[in-house]
C-alpha cells in the first residue's frame, strides 16, 4: 500500500521508495495495480524493482491494467449468482445495486447494462456515479445505503469490511456478489450471511480475473486468450463453493477457504 500525502499526489520519489521496499523482500511479494494505482505508476515502480506486474503489454499478451479483467470475472460471477439465487439466466430486469464504480465496478455496470439489468450505482465520487448513471440509464444513491436497497443482488466493488453485523442484518437482497477485497468485516460475518439465506460469492473467487491476468504476465505463461479462458472458469469455481456449502452446511466463505487450502496442499 502506498499512502499518498494530502492531495493524493504520488511523486516519483514516493513510488521509487515503494519499489525499493518491494525489492528488499526478494520476491516474497510482487506488486501490481489496485485502488488508485495505474500502469504509469507501475512503470515508475519498475525502475526500483523487478517484482512488479501490470505493466503495459502488446496487444494479445497477458498483462497490463488488471481492472477490466477483474470486471469481466465479477460480471460472470454476478450472472452465476443470478442463476443460483434467482433461477434465471436472463439478467433483464434483475435489480443490481453496485457500490463503487471505478475501474471494476464501472466495467461491471457497463456489462450488466448491456444485458438489461436494472442498476443502482453509488460511489464516494458522486460526479462519477452520476455520469455513469446518465450513460447507462441507471439511478444513483449514496455509498452506504446502496447496500441496504431492495435489490436482487448487491455488488460491493469499493473497499473492504462493508459486510458486518449491522449491514448484513439490513440487507434486502438474495445474493452478494462483488469485486471488493475483504468484504467480510469478521470471520463470523460469513455465517451471518448464511443464517439469513443470502448467497455469497467469496471475494477472492469472484474477483480473481485481475490476478489471473497479472500473474500470467509476471510468470510469462500464456497470452490474453489463456487469461480469458481461465476467467471463464470463475463461475464453475463459485458453483463448487456453493455446492459444497449446501452439502456441508458450512458458510460459503468457510468453504472457499477450505478449497483454497486444498489447492495449495494445506487442507
Amino acid at each position: 500500500m502506498v499512502l499518498a500525502p494530502d492531495g493524493g499526489a504520488k511523486t516519483p520519489e514516493l513510488l521509487g521508495a515503494f519499489g525499493r521496499a518491494v525489492e528488499s523482500l526478494g520476491g516474497r511479494y510482487v506488486t501490481a495495480e489496485d485502488v488508485g494505482m495505474s500502469e504509469a505508476d507501475m512503470i515508475t515502480i519498475s525502475g526500483s524493482t523487478k517484482y512488479v506486474s501490470g505493466l503495459p503489454v502488446a496487444a494479445g499478451n497477458a498483462g497490463g491494467d488488471p481492472g477490466p479483467f477483474t470486471a469481466m470475472g465479477v460480471y460472470l460471477g454476478v450472472r452465476a449468482a443470478a442463476r443460483r439465487a434467482l433461477g434465471s439466466d436472463d439478467m433483464r430486469g434483475v435489480r443490481v445495486a453496485i457500490q463503487g464504480v471505478g475501474s471494476v465496478g464501472g466495467g461491471l455496470a457497463r456489462l450488466l447494462a448491456k444485458d438489461g439489468a436494472v442498476l443502482t450505482l453509488a460511489d464516494v465520487n458522486e460526479a462519477r456515479a452520476e455520469a455513469l448513471a446518465s450513460e447507462l440509464g441507471a439511478t444513483t444513491t449514496d455509498p452506504r445505503s446502496v447496500l441496504t436497497l431492495d435489490a436482487d443482488i448487491v455488488s460491493p466493488n469499493a473497499l473492504g469490511a462493508v459486510l458486518d453485523e449491522a449491514t448484513i442484518a439490513a440487507l434486502r437482497c438474495r445474493a452478494v456478489a462483488g469485486g471488493a477485497n475483504n468484504q467480510l468485516a469478521t470471520a463470523a460475518d460469513g455465517a451471518r450471511l448464511q443464517d439469513r439465506g443470502i448467497l455469497y460469492a467469496p471475494d477472492y473467487v469472484i474477483n480473481a480475473g485481475g490476478i489471473i491476468n497479472v500473474a500470467l504476465e509476471y510468470l510469462g505463461q500464456g497470452d490474453r486468450a489463456e487469461v480469458e479462458a481461465r476467467i471463464a472458469r470463475i463461475p464453475d469455481r463459485l458453483v463448487q463453493v456453493w455446492d459444497e456449502s449446501e452439502a456441508s452446511g458450512k458458510p460459503h466463505s468457510d468453504v472457499a477457504d477450505a478449497i483454497a487450502r486444498r489447492l495449495i496442499g494445506r487442507g
